[in-house]
């Protein structure tokens, strides 16, 4: 799916549209945080964990991979490339940029929402930790995880605008 919005049947239709769409939403949120961002702005550190604008957006294409080839798709965290442990998702290399993660992230999205579309909502995929989901399960969880990472995302880009004298978007220009 592209980042354009999605046509109102589909924000009208069943189930599987609806939750398909809320996930939409938050998958676009993720890809937009680094927009604008340069290489400095994008791994700047404001809190003493690992989270700066790059690493949540590198942390996301882990979570899809994690949930979608590995999970659902049956590949090995190997195959598909992605480290074995989540606080790992976070780690930043010399190679993580705007531009490869950026693109990390859309190839990780497209793939999920293929592997995604050839099962159904109670099709069951094995967790490694959780143990067997459905579909359904993984869809929900997933807007959850991108909900909260893109909310983490917008305030640190928001202190990171402020601080270098661009400041946030101006009260009532953000969708709803």
């Amino acid at each position: 799916m592209a980042d354009a919005d999605l046509p109102d049947d589909l924000l009208r239709g069943g189930e599987r549209e609806q939750i398909e769409a809320f996930l939409h939403d938050q998958r676009v949120a993720i890809a937009a945080l680094l927009d604008g961002m340069t290489e400095e702005q994008a791994r700047r550190r404001l809190v003493p964990s690992l989270t700066t604008l790059l690493s949540v957006v590198k942390h996301a294409a882990y979570v899809e991979r994690v949930w979608f080839d590995v999970a659902l798709a049956g590949r090995s965290r190997a195959e598909v490339g992605i480290p074995e442990t989540v606080d790992e998702s976070f780690t930043l290399t010399d190679e993580d940029t705007v531009g490869s993660v950026a693109r990390q992230y859309r190839e990780a999205w497209a793939s999920a929402v293929a592997i995604g579309a050839a099962h159904g909502l109670d099709d069951v995929a094995e967790h490694n930790r959780r143990g067997l989901l459905n579909l359904r399960w993984i869809y929900l969880h997933m807007v959850r995880e991108l909900a909260r990472h893109a909310g983490q995302g917008d305030i640190l880009r928001e202190q990171i605008l402020a601080a270098d004298g661009s400041g946030p978007p101006a009260a009532g220009t953000r969708p709803v």
